[in-house]
């Protein structure tokens, strides 16, 4: 199987040089795969296992972009940008969400399936243009430990509202009703005049500083849970910014909606069934999966640097991104329609 340290080489042919140019190639076509499961979906009327083939495809992407980051174990510029494209891709859902929510806004809805795939595919060969494959030392600078220390801080203390969120959303199960209840109640909180900036604040101090520790981490390799970690943050830094744009700018100012159950599970068509709404399905169950084991991730790190073996260390992991998947997984349920009792 080729190697990809090995084939990242000036001198390397187009064909050698696939880590490159294949992530963007790939999220060109993201869309189509979630177009072609409303068209099954649409003239079924309910999934069928062609359609859920096509969906399972679609989750399958940021996979397939976490695995080409992780082949990408060498050193040098051309192995870092192999590594950057795959965590590209893994964030391609959530990406696409964001844009089409501010092609809607500038009116060019219609042409977003153009754009999308257009800007990718001039990606392409762009990604895979020769480049010099002395190493650059400058790129593994050590990573400020305030920089990271910062990034931890004040993770935990955002933790403490996606855990409200992430338990308002499982009650959902329950019934939009009870949903709502519990909402309104946080609502007093975290939108009180002084609460609501401070989080945003703090939020996008999580994206600056995420994306920062995820440029300079990812010049070198590393463990699987090394490359998820990084993976994960970055398709959190571009949810973060896409919801607060959701909710602020799309909501807030230019529809002048509520960010109610309805506008989150894209009533009254659902998410299943709208051709729109369809690719909120892979961007909402990835972005709790990612946030909690990318919280399960950072505890990894603390726990290896307190001299926990890395086997437990890796346990733990584990177990904590099979509790993110299952919560996923249940909040996703809810949203589609499962009531419990």
């Amino acid at each position: 199987m080729l190697d990809v340290s090995e084939s990242l080489t000036p001198r390397s042919t187009l064909a050698q040089r696939w880590p490159l140019w294949l992530p963007p190639l790939i999220a060109a076509f993201y869309p189509y795969l979630l177009d072609a499961f409303h068209v099954l979906v649409k003239g079924e009327g309910h999934i069928t296992p062609a359609a859920a083939l096509l969906l399972l495809a679609a989750f399958a992407v940021p996979a397939l972009g976490l695995h080409l980051a992780c082949r990408a174990s060498g050193r040098g510029v051309e192995q870092t940008r192999a590594r950057r494209l795959g965590l590209l891709l893994v964030a391609t859902p959530t990406l696409y969400c964001f844009v089409g929510v501010n092609l809607y806004m500038l009116g060019i809805a219609t042409a977003e399936g153009w754009i999308w795939t257009l800007a990718w595919l001039a990606l392409a060969p762009l990604a895979a243009v020769a480049t010099p494959a002395e190493h650059d030392a400058r790129t593994e600078r050590p990573t400020p430990t305030l920089l990271r220390v910062a990034h931890g801080v004040s993770g935990a203390l955002v933790a403490l509202f996606i855990a409200f969120h992430l338990f308002n959303h499982l009650l959902s199960l329950a019934g939009p009703e009870v949903h709502a209840v519990l909402m309104e109640r946080g609502r007093q909180v975290y939108r009180a005049p002084l609460v609501e900036p401070l989080l945003v604040i703090a939020l996008l101090f999580q994206v600056v500083t995420g994306l920062q520790l995820a440029w300079r981490w990812s010049t070198r390799g590393g463990d699987f849970q090394r490359m998820f970690q990084l993976a994960s943050g970055v398709f959190l830094a571009v949810f973060i910014l896409g919801h607060l744009n959701a909710v602020f700018v799309f909501a807030r100012l230019w529809a002048g909606i509520e960010t109610d159950w309805a506008f989150a599970t894209g009533a009254p068509t659902g998410l299943i069934m709208d051709p729109w709404s369809i690719r909120l399905l892979p961007h909402y169950a990835l972005g709790v999966f990612f946030v909690l084991a990318h919280l399960g991730s950072g505890l990894r790190v603390v726990l290896l640097a307190h001299g926990v073996a890395r086997r437990t260390a890796d346990r733990l992991w584990w177990l904590g991104a099979g509790a993110a998947a299952l919560v996923s997984l249940a909040i996703l349920l809810g949203m589609t329609g499962l009531r419990l009792g």
